[in-house]
Parts: structure tokens; C-alpha cells; sequence
């Protein structure tokens, strides 16, 4: 962590704190840090709609379809999302690292994550209270076209207690109803009988989620404890239940229900 300015800007977010200014401050510190190419704040909530803090990019094609598309219910196919369902540890994550196998190739990322041309995604992942995180990601997208380098992978893994603690002081919990945690193959089936009339059995509604979100055959039989010939049944059936033959059809056919 021996980027020039940096000290001096991690200074004026501590100064900032709870007033305006601060998370432009942080911008600025964490770019001398690592120069991203873009940054968003978000929160999540268990069995809640997402909520946008900040966001800052060069490049307005990088934001472009977040709140038509990611807010209004994608964010439940994001391996992020999936951090929170899983509790995990707070620290820092790469969206390779933690994406599905076929993440690259499934409907959500053609037609969401590839548009916004980010190719590098790094996630600060803060606990702000029970059911309720922070995720402030920094990215790389087509201004630079370069992924972030190990170097500046290990400085952020550094700061990362400094930036939960910063989260913390910064935005404060909420007073939220303990809700469960939602189950999002249910919430899919309900919907797809409620506005489709597509009667989904619990199991073809987790096949369906996992498709949508980028996971293999062999993936989605590593999740279920399913052999790949009984997913490939799983699958045939899903599709002829909603009357499709693609992988594109069942992503235009699901996503409004989430």
C-alpha cells in the first residue's frame, strides 16, 4: 500500500465521515490505491429488494441497465448476491474466483454483464448488521481493458479491514424487520405459476435458477447432489414445462420474475 496520495486521501475520508464528501473521498483514496476504472456501493438484505449507495464510473455504458435490470431483481443471479446468502466472511473476493463455471457463457452475462464491459470485478464485502450487508465493488472495464494485478489485488485485501470498518462508521444499520433468508427457487415458482401459469416442481425451479445464474451440467449436479444425466432430465423437463428449447428463452421467461 505505497501508492502516492494515499495516505493524505485516506485522511480526508476518515474526516469525512457521516457528512458529504465522503464517498468521494473514498473514490479518491481508493483510487490512488488501485485505480479502478469504476466503483459501486451496494446493500443487501435478506428477503429485500438491493439498495444503490453509490456509484462512479467514466464510462456510462458500465451502469447503464443497473437499475432496469440488475435492481429491479438480476442481483439474485450474482455469485455477490450469492455471498450473502451464504454468510460469508467479510474480506475481499474477485468475481472469477467465486463466478460459476459457465458464468461467461449464460444469458445473464451476455445480455446484463458483458453490455456493462467490466472484465475485472473486486468486492468488499461488509457486514452492517444481521441480514443486512454492504458490498463495495471496484472494477476494470473497457476505458483500461486491463484486469487488476496481483499486487493491487493484495493491497485491497489489506485495507479491507480499514474499509468495513469505514462502512461501518459511514452508513449506519438500519432498523430492518429480521426477515429469513429468501429462498429464491420458491419465490421463482410461485411467480411462474402466479403470472405464467407454469406449475414448477421445487427441483426444475433450482435447475432453472442455476442455469440462469451460469452453472454447468456438471455444476448444478455438484449443487444438488444430482448425477449430470438426471440434471439433463431435470432440464428437458423444465423446458418443455415452459414451452421453450433455449437457454435465451428461459432467461426472457424467468427474469421478470425475480
Amino acid at each position: 500500500m505505497n501508492a502516492p496520495g494515499y495516505e493524505p486521501l485516506l485522511a480526508k475520508a476518515i474526516a469525512t465521515l457521516g457528512r458529504p464528501g465522503f464517498e468521494e473521498a473514498l473514490w479518491q483514496m481508493l483510487g490512488a490505491l488501485v485505480r479502478p476504472d469504476n466503483m459501486l456501493v451496494l446493500a443487501y438484505s435478506d428477503g429485500g429488494p438491493a439498495l444503490e449507495l453509490f456509484r462512479r464510473a467514466g464510462d456510462e455504458r458500465v451502469f447503464g441497465k443497473l437499475q432496469s435490470t440488475y435492481m429491479a431483481g438480476a442481483f439474485r443471479l450474482s455469485p455477490f448476491y450469492g455471498l450473502h446468502l451464504q454468510r460469508a466472511e467479510e474480506g475481499l473476493y474477485r468475481l472469477r474466483d467465486i463466478a460459476p463455471d459457465a458464468f461467461q457463457r449464460s444469458r445473464f452475462y451476455v445480455e446484463y454483464f458483458g453490455q456493462t464491459t467490466i472484465i475485472d470485478e473486486l468486492d468488499f464485502t461488509v457486514w452492517l448488521g444481521a441480514g443486512l450487508s454492504l458490498n463495495l465493488f471496484l472494477g476494470r472495464d473497457g476505458q483500461t481493458g486491463r484486469v487488476f494485478s496481483p499486487a493491487e489485488i493484495t493491497a485491497c485485501r489489506r485495507i479491507a479491514p480499514v474499509i468495513a470498518e469505514l462502512a461501518r462508521a459511514h452508513w449506519p444499520v438500519p432498523k430492518l424487520a429480521v426477515q429469513p433468508v429468501e429462498d429464491t427457487p420458491a419465490k421463482l415458482a410461485a411467480a411462474a405459476e402466479a403470472r405464467l401459469g407454469i406449475a414448477l416442481s421445487p427441483r426444475q425451479a433450482q435447475v432453472a435458477l442455476l442455469i440462469l445464474k451460469g452453472h454447468s451440467t456438471l455444476s448444478i449436479g455438484l449443487n444438488l447432489g444430482l448425477s449430470p444425466q438426471t440434471v439433463k432430465v431435470f432440464r428437458k423437463q423444465l423446458y418443455a414445462r415452459c414451452g421453450i428449447s433455449s437457454q435465451a428463452e428461459l432467461f426472457a421467461l424467468m427474469l421478470p420474475l425475480l
